[in-house]
Parts: C-alpha cells; structure tokens; sequence
C-alpha cells in the first residue's frame, strides 16, 4: 500500500489508518460525529492526497476537454473551476471530475482516487487530437481545508487575498512558505473552505504551517469517514455508490453538467440525448428515516405496498440531524419529493420520505 507525504502526521494525531484506493488513508481519529461536527462549526483538515491529478496541455487541449467532458468548458475561462463527467457509450459515467481552467493551451483534470489509472487510459483512448496528456498524481499532494473558520486561518499563512477567489475559482500563489500552491475555493463538505495543491516535498511544510496557527480556529484533522458523512448531508454524488460506469448523469440529477448546447458535441452524446428525449426509468433521489435506523449502501427501498422499487446507494445516520439520511435509485413514479417509502433494514421495513438534497440547509 503506497503512503501519502502526511502519514507520520496522521499516526502522531492518533489516526485510525485504512486501506483506500490503494493507500493507506487515515479512516478517523477522535471520531466520526466529532470530527464532522468540528467541520460544520470551525475547521477541520482532509489529506486527500490520494486523489488523481492528470493535465491536458497543447494547442488541441481545449478541443479534447471539450469532447470527453459532458459540460461545457467553453464557458469557463482562466482561473476557473468546472464539475463534469465523462460519459460512456452506454451513457453511463466513467467518472465525475473537476476541471481546472488555465487556458485554453492548458487544463489540469482532479479524477477520483480509485479511478486515476482507468481514467488516463480512457483519456489516451480518446484522443484523436493528439494533446498532451500527463498523469501527475504521484508528484502531487493535496489538502482540503473546510469549514466556516477555513478562510480565516489560511488568511493567516498567505499573503493571498482568499476573500477575492470566488467559489469554485482558484490561484497559484504563495502559503505556509511554499512558493507554488493552488488555491482553490471549493470542497466536498457544504461547510465552505478551500483545497490546496502542491508538490509533495512542500505537503510536510504546508500542514506544519497549518497547525501553527490552527489552535484558535479548533483545526482538526479528519478522516475518510468525516468526509464521507459531511458529502453526504449535502447530496453529493460519490463515485462507486451513487454513480458509476450503469448510471447516468440524467438518472442521477445531474442534467446541470451535462450540456446539449449547439456545437458542444461531447462524446457518446446521442446515448444520453435519447435518455433526455425517451426520460429515464430511475432516478437517484434523497430521502430521511421517519423512525430510528441507519440505512446502509444495498439495502432495499419498498413502495408503502412492500414492492422493491429501488436500492440504497448511500446512507449514514447524520450527525447534525441525528437521524437516518440516504440517496437511493428508484422507479421515476416514486420520485417525487415527500413521497412515503419504505427502507429494508434487516428484517424491519422502516419509514422514509422522499425529500430533496441538501439534507442541511
């Protein structure tokens, strides 16, 4: 198992460490419910170095990131940050990413951690274009920094003034002493906050730098598991759960990032015209326990008759809520918000209903 640049500072912060993607990630430290709420009120650190980096350089950069990508990079421009995904032939996801726009010679695509190698070959497969095409995830280390009290500490060690980076926008500059770091205002918590890129030799110095001055802002670290209950209080998708290579962008709400605009003609998008034109059979939906339970990832969702209309994809019990919260696929005729269903857990069919993500607002 590979290790990440911040492994002794996870075991001196008494991590729980876990095999993740072919890392050794740190699961939790003080604990689940604690370190979510650490993020939802002050500031909590992620090491999501395990994530892929690949850029796509040259002067047929933006032709190729235009065509396997189902947004529309067009519309973004130097500076800027865009989710998206690849679609396959079957009109399913082959990932969700983010693209980061340095022009249009130049864009840096952060791919999920257990898809680094399956995507850059996708990538290499598609291009015709003949762009350059680097997969640099091994050279970078990455850190999540969310929370309401996120900007107020990095404000600390960077002259970069974070309050002029608009969501979902980002800057190279300097932080902690390190000369090149991207800044980037964006995360996968709903709790606000900013995600730093840098070389690994400079990861060390960069959470050293944090840590100084973090102690009045209550940083924390936190793991995987925090991660994972904070995205999903949001509604975020998780690649392998809630999407994956069967599901489409369409079945799972996410017709925003998928662009059918005139001349952005991404790959396989007549498979996912027709599913727009025809209408989708499922669709990936929120819902809330109405009694005690936690539903868990391939439990069964039941119409208030017992039929199985669909399957859990993600669930926890909120820590913010104190009740159980999922995302499952169902049939489209049970969709509609505030519907009653029902969640097998066990041998018990306990009540939900169907609301729309955030589960926190």
């Amino acid at each position: 198992m590979k290790q990440t640049v911040f492994y002794d500072q996870h075991l001196s912060h008494g991590a729980k460490m876990v095999p993740f993607a072919g890392y050794q990630m740190p699961v939790e430290y003080a604990g689940v419910r604690q370190e979510h709420q650490n993020v939802r009120e002050n500031v909590g650190v992620f090491d999501v170095s395990h994530m892929g980096e690949i850029w796509i350089k040259g002067p047929e950069a933006f032709n190729l990131v235009q065509r396997i990508t189902s947004n529309d990079v067009a519309l973004i421009g130097p500076g800027r940050i865009q989710y998206t995904c690849f679609p396959n032939e079957r009109g399913g996801i082959v990932d969700d990413l983010l693209v980061y726009a340095y022009d249009k010679e130049k864009y840096l695509l952060v791919v999920n951690a257990s898809n680094v190698e399956k995507d850059y070959n996708w990538i290499v497969r598609q291009n015709g274009e003949g762009a350059v095409v680097e997969n640099v995830s091994g050279r970078i280390s990455q850190l999540a920094i969310q929370g309401p009290k996120a900007a107020t500490l990095l404000q600390r060690i960077t002259e970069v003034d974070l309050s002029a980076i608009p969501y979902y926008h980002f800057v190279t500059g300097e932080l902690a002493g390190v000369g090149e770091v991207i800044i980037s205002n964006s995360g996968y918590t709903g709790a606000g906050g900013f995600e730093l890129y840098m070389f690994n030799e400079d990861g060390p110095k960069v959470w050293d730098g944090l840590f100084e001055e973090g102690e009045e802002f209550g940083l924390q670290p936190a793991g995987l598991a925090a991660r994972d209950t904070l995205r999903l209080e949001m509604g975020f998708c998780l690649y392998g759960n809630d999407i994956n290579d069967s599901t489409s962008p369409l079945e799972a709400g996410l017709g925003w990032i998928t662009k059918f605009s005139e001349g952005n003609n991404f790959v396989h998008r007549p498979e996912l015209e027709e599913q727009k034109t025809g209408g989708v059979t499922k669709r990936l939906v929120g819902f809330e326990l109405l009694e005690r339970g936690i539903p868990r990832q391939h439990y069964p969702i039941l119409d208030m008759k017992g039929h199985t209309i669909g399957e859990v994809t993600s669930g926890t019990m909120s820590p913010m809520l104190n009740k159980g919260i999922g995302m499952g696929y169902v049939e489209v005729d049970h969709a509609k918000k505030e519907t009653d269903i029902l969640i097998g857990i066990r041998n018990k069919q306990v009540p939900a209903r169907v609301i729309n993500p955030p589960f926190i607002k």
